[in-house]
């Protein structure tokens, strides 16, 4: 059965269809190990030669980060960045001079996450964590 997505774009079985866009901004982000902004994967897929509009790629970007395949944050100015992501749950530590990314683990926050949403009576928990600071190359 095929659903229909109430923001517009189509049914969730369109959404998820290896299209040529889909494809061109899967292949981008498999040539990074770290966040890149959707303007930064639009110009190297333009520079590959294939053409996505802009609107597009973050169109798709959107959808395969609700498909769980690549991870979204907020850089420290506000900035949508992305990344391809392994599929279990992490957080992230990011240079803030280069972008370079480690994927970490956080046993301790995923225990006080649990504690504290006990304490207050909240269920069905949900979060992120991104850690900003200078790696060791950029220091």
């Amino acid at each position: 059965m095929t659903s229909t997505d109430p923001h517009g774009g189509g049914t969730q079985t369109q959404q998820r269809r290896p299209t040529r866009q889909r494809r061109a901004v899967a292949a981008a982000l498999a040539g990074f190990d770290d966040f890149r902004s959707a303007q930064e994967i639009h110009d190297l897929i333009s520079r590959q030669g294939d053409s996505v509009g802009l609107a597009t790629v973050y169109r798709t970007l959107s959808s395969l980060a609700e498909a769980g395949e690549v991870d979204m944050l907020r850089n420290e100015d506000g900035e949508a960045i992305w990344r391809s992501c392994s599929d279990t749950h992490h957080h992230h530590l990011v240079c803030r001079t280069c972008g370079a990314t480690v994927e970490v683990e956080g046993p301790a926050v995923e225990r006080w996450t649990n504690a504290i949403a006990a304490e207050h009576g909240y269920a069905d928990l949900s979060h992120t964590l991104e850690i900003f600071g200078t790696c060791p190359t950029c220091r």
